[in-house]
């Protein structure tokens, strides 16, 4: 029985005037053990250890070890006093209190022998917790039938669920066959994307060799027309020997057989021979123009050449030191040229790097033949991708679904109300935010970052009332302490909301938390008054 189902037993009790009733018996023994204290019959003490005469029974000395033959005085240490407490509840108290001069029963009976001047407060403290327990026991019915209606919601909810899985799937078995179709349409499509441009890269790279070849055969002649000091249409041996950069095995000493080697064995070559020796020789070869330096640009030994004096005083940024918001700006205009370069298709259609300073010039653009085809290919594609990402948001909403389905939200779902949801509580230091199912945290009211409290772990209540408590675990670690966690206690209520928080152990949060979901159903007068005869 839960603690709201006890407040309103007591609470009918009370109402009908049990307690009320009196019945004659020892002085200090509760109605429950009256039957061991029959006048006129010798006491047996309850701890069974020893059988005394009626009237040693509240002699004020204490004969039973359990103090049980003084249950109304004060001489046994360990000895309970019963106040019948007529108009509210009864209760016990020390044996100690007895006659002590201060009023512990509010019926006075603790205090029959002291003089002190008591008066019965009980009907005046019934009349107050009828007033407050009749005033929870219609909390508790309300609560109850907002219950029902949160079952019969979290029921209907649970077949729209249902019914919008089964259409889910139905839509995402045809997506997948949509998927299907583009795929192929997209592998269709960029297979003579993928021709197109090998050819257009095959038609360019043959253009490229004709472009060196003719440049290549310029050099060459040019590299004649030097090289042949008398003009007479050949190159000798003398002639190359003024070329040293054509060292063979650069030693430093070009000699003439060094140099007849590289003409083919042979003293002298004429233009059309030079064909044959070109590639001996063009990669080592110095034009004479590189080598002739006006007098402004050699350098004299021994001199510094002095720089003109800067127009700003100030010593300019070493690279190492570029302020930081230009080495943003850099990175950004690089990101962003980076972007302007990319091209849509991806590998292994895409086109190579174009190079604006390739000695070959640039690749010519497309013909419109294979930019239609490219075109094509990149629209396929585009249809391909969105209908996958809309397969993916399809399987994202199925397994929502199926978490939410599955999810113990009580025995007849009546929390599932609080999925999704987030609840609040303001103190003076802080904001606290309690999702269920979800997690706990805690930030700051002033500023400052917020702080996990713990993630949704599992119903934590007793075997009894498993859902009167949630536990949120694996939150943001305590400095030099354990992860922090919060315990969460639900009790009934008209409301859903956070009512306090606290922090009983270091890093370990207890929050109470108003529910409708977790009143009871409550007892009937006739359950309360069956077996409860005497409180």
């Amino acid at each position: 029985m839960t603690s709201c189902q006890t407040q309103y037993l007591l609470m009918l009790l009370l109402s009908v005037g049990v307690s009320a009733v009196e019945v004659q018996r020892p002085r200090g023994v509760p109605l429950s053990k009256r039957q061991f204290y029959e006048e006129g019959k010798p006491f047996t003490c309850l701890d069974g250890s020893r059988t005394i005469p009626f009237d040693r029974v509240n002699d004020d000395y204490c004969d039973c070890k359990d103090g049980s033959d003084e249950p109304g005085t004060a001489a046994c240490p360990n000895g309970s006093f019963h106040c019948t407490n007529a108009g509210f509840r009864p209760g016990f108290i020390p044996s100690s209190r007895i006659n002590d001069g201060i009023c512990d029963c509010c019926d006075t009976t603790d205090e029959y022998n002291s003089g002190a001047a008591c008066q019965n407060t009980c009907r005046e403290l019934g009349r107050k917790e009828r007033e407050s327990l009749q005033k929870m026991a219609e909390i508790t019915k309300e609560g109850f039938l907002l219950k029902q209606q949160l079952v019969q919601e979290a029921k209907r909810g649970l077949e729209e669920k249902k019914a919008k899985q089964a259409d889910i799937q139905i839509g995402k078995k045809d997506l997948e066959a949509m998927v299907e179709a583009l795929r192929t349409v997209k592998e269709t499509a960029e297979q003579p994307e993928k021709e197109a441009k090998e050819r257009h890269l095959k038609a360019w790279e043959e253009q490229k060799a004709v472009i060196q070849m003719e440049k290549d055969k310029a050099k060459m002649a040019e590299v004649l027309s030097e090289l042949d000091d008398d003009a007479d249409g050949s190159v000798s041996v003398a002639e190359l020997l003024s070329h040293s950069e054509l060292d063979p095995d650069s030693d430093g000493s070009f000699t003439e057989a060094e140099a007849q080697g590289l003409l083919g064995g042979v003293d002298k070559v004429d233009s059309v021979a030079f064909e044959s020796v070109w590639n001996n020789i063009k990669d080592k070869y110095t034009s004479e123009q590189a080598n002739t330096e006006t007098p402004a640009e050699v350098e004299t030994p021994g001199e510094e050449i002095k720089e003109p004096p800067s127009d700003n005083d100030s010593e300019q940024y070493p690279e190492e030191d570029i302020p930081e918001e230009e080495e943003e700006d850099d990175e950004e205009d690089e990101e962003e040229d980076q972007d302007d370069g990319d091209y849509k298709s991806p590998p292994p259609t895409q086109t190579p790097d174009k190079k604006e300073d390739d000695d070959e010039g640039t690749m010519p653009p497309f013909d419109q033949e294979t930019q239609n085809l490219i075109d094509a290919a990149q629209k396929a594609r585009d249809a391909f991708d969105e209908s996958e990402r809309a397969l993916r948001e399809v399987d994202d909403q199925v397994k929502n679904l199926e978490k939410e389905i599955s999810f113990d939200f009580g025995p007849n779902a009546e929390f599932a109300y609080l999925y999704s949801q987030c609840y609040e509580l303001s103190t003076s230091e802080y904001i606290y935010r309690l999702c269920p199912f979800n997690r706990m945290s805690q930030k700051p009211k002033f500023g400052g970052s917020e702080t996990n409290l713990g993630s949704w772990g599992h119903w934590a209540g007793p075997e009894d009332n498993i859902y009167s408590l949630m536990k949120y675990e694996h939150g943001t670690g305590c400095w030099q302490g354990p992860n922090r966690s919060t315990t969460i206690k639900l009790t009934c209520g008209k409301e859903t909301v956070v009512t306090s928080v606290s922090e009983p152990s270091r890093c370990e949060y207890l929050m109470e938390f108003i529910s409708p979901a977790i009143c009871q159903e409550p007892p009937s007068l006739d359950a309360a008054l069956h077996g409860h005869e005497e409180l």
